[in-house]
């Protein structure tokens, strides 16, 4: 009994947990229930306010949209109303010019038909003008005929052979003053083969300047320099630009060039193949380029040498060169370097008897001829040049001045330029130290070669048998066959226009293709 009764209340407390759990969850749910409205009715207003708002602004962007699509609307109306009017004034215009056109074209129409008639009624006074002048010309042939007593055929005869007989003697006068000018031409002619071949004969200052004697120790060696068929003479004159004379003379071998640089380039060339041994057109050429930068060499140092010896400090580079190529250069027949030193010296010492800068002096005399020194030849006067060098290379406003002056090109500013002017007088005029002749026949084979060296393709240029030959060496790529003979003829066109000299020039092209590989 009392287990049942325990089962039976423990099952009614179980029902009644659950009536009562029941209860509770519904009356939680009807707060949820209550609050989940309030809070969806919250929403609900919240986003009818919200989207209140997002539509007003939404009407407002629309407005503003429509607002400039408007504006846009109506500046591109505006704008075609624009080109509208343009289109019309530019319509307008062009038919004014076409009206305007029309009554010019309508005037000229009616000029040319008054010239046409006016043309006419003249050509009709012209034909019967015309008949009237044969009416005429036929009555005054009959007259003619009347008065000779000839008819007109026989008056013609007679009046070619007048005119034969004055056209022969014409013609008898034409030749004699034919004659007579052949003859004048023949002098010309004669006077220019005797001044030719004075010139051949060389005088004994030209022989020392412009030749070299290169000494062999026998004439066994002579063949060799030749080479077969003169293929290696023809190389060294090639590379070098100086004329090899090869001849009687015991031992010996000849150099002949205006140029002391080349021509001593030849010398030291040769010593070097003959010392060696080897002698063909490569090592020819390989020697030769190893000379040629020898020589450059020895062109700073005998400019270093110089200074050093004269006292000079600070010099430019570029200058110390200009100084060392004056070894190679001459004045009127004067070692330009031997000249420069002598005018140094003595502008040190009258400077230092004035009380003057005796170093300053001497930096002046030294270079008072630099202008000389370059290769190509300027119309501007040496001495401004050499003053515009020394300018460009910082030299003292003194020495630039003095440089300029010492031939009056330019106002002496300073105490040292009457020195340097005086200096390079007295080392000028003593006896014995200037040829004028041979000054200006170096001159001429310069201009022969800057003649040759204005055409394009032109690589080299050698002026050889003093002047009367004319070598050019051109670039292969540059210039074919048919153009290296032309090239040859307007040369000597060029030289026979431009330049006077004795007798004759002859113009020689080299073109020359080397193909060249190294195999490693």
């Amino acid at each position: 009994m009392d287990t049942t009764m325990i089962i039976v209340a423990g099952i009614i407390g179980v029902a009644l947990g659950l009536v009562i759990a029941k209860l509770m969850e519904k009356k939680n749910a009807s707060k949820i229930l209550a609050n989940a409205k309030r809070e969806a009715a919250s929403v609900v207003k919240e986003a009818k306010a919200e989207g209140e708002s997002i539509k007003k602004d939404k009407i407002f962007q629309a407005k503003e949209k429509f607002l400039e699509l408007k504006a846009e609307h109506e500046k591109v109306i505006v704008a075609k109303d624009k080109k509208i009017a343009e289109i019309e004034k530019r319509t307008k215009d062009k038919e004014a010019q076409a009206n305007s056109e029309l009554s010019k074209n309508k005037k000229l129409t009616e000029e040319l038909e008054t010239k046409a008639r006016d043309y006419e009624y003249r050509m009709e006074i012209l034909e019967k003008k015309q008949a009237e002048v044969e009416k005429l010309h036929k009555s005054q042939v009959k007259q003619l005929e009347i008065i000779s007593g000839l008819p007109a055929e026989e008056a013609k005869s007679q009046l070619i052979e007048s005119l034969r007989a004055d056209a022969k003697s014409d013609a008898m006068s034409y030749v004699q003053n034919t004659l007579e000018e052949a003859k004048l031409t023949a002098q010309q002619e004669a006077k220019k083969v005797i001044i030719n071949t004075i010139q051949r004969i060389g005088t004994e200052e030209a022989v020392e300047n412009c030749v070299s004697v290169f000494n062999l120790e026998s004439d066994d060696i002579k063949g060799r320099i030749i080479g077969r068929e003169g293929r290696n003479i023809r190389a060294l004159e090639s590379a070098t630009g100086v004329e090899i004379i090869v001849d009687d003379t015991p031992e010996a071998i000849i150099l002949s060039c205006f140029d002391a640089v080349r021509r001593e380039i030849a010398r030291l060339s040769l010593h070097k193949l003959v010392t060696d041994g080897r002698i063909h057109p490569a090592r020819i050429e390989e020697v030769v380029q190893k000379t040629t930068k020898q020589i450059e060499e020895e062109i700073i140092e005998v400019g270093k040498r110089t200074i050093i010896d004269l006292g000079i400090h600070g010099l430019h580079p570029e200058l110390i060169k200009m100084v060392g190529r004056m070894k190679y250069r001459s004045s009127y027949g004067q070692n330009l370097l031997q000249h420069s030193r002598e005018v140094a010296k003595l502008c040190g010492v009258m400077a230092a008897e004035l009380g003057l800068n005796p170093k300053l002096a001497k930096r002046a005399g030294l270079l008072h001829d630099i202008g000389k020194v370059p290769e190509s030849e300027t119309e501007m006067p040496h001495a401004i040049l050499g003053m515009e060098w020394a300018e460009k290379y910082g030299e003292k406003p003194d020495v630039c001045n003095a440089i300029g002056a010492h031939h009056d090109e330019v106002e002496m500013k300073s105490l040292i330029a009457p020195i340097v002017q005086v200096c390079d007088a007295i080392s000028g005029a003593r006896p014995g130290a200037r040829r004028q002749v041979l000054d200006s026949y170096i001159q001429r084979l310069k201009d022969l070669e800057d003649i040759a060296f204005g055409f394009n393709g032109v690589k080299k240029a050698y002026a050889i048998q003093a002047g009367r030959e004319l070598r050019v060496i051109v670039e292969s790529e540059r210039v074919n066959d048919d153009k290296a003979a032309e090239l040859s003829f307007e040369i000597s066109q060029k030289i026979q226009t431009d330049m006077t000299y004795p007798g004759q020039v002859k113009v020689t092209v080299i073109r020359e293709t080397r193909s060249v590989n190294i195999a490693k």
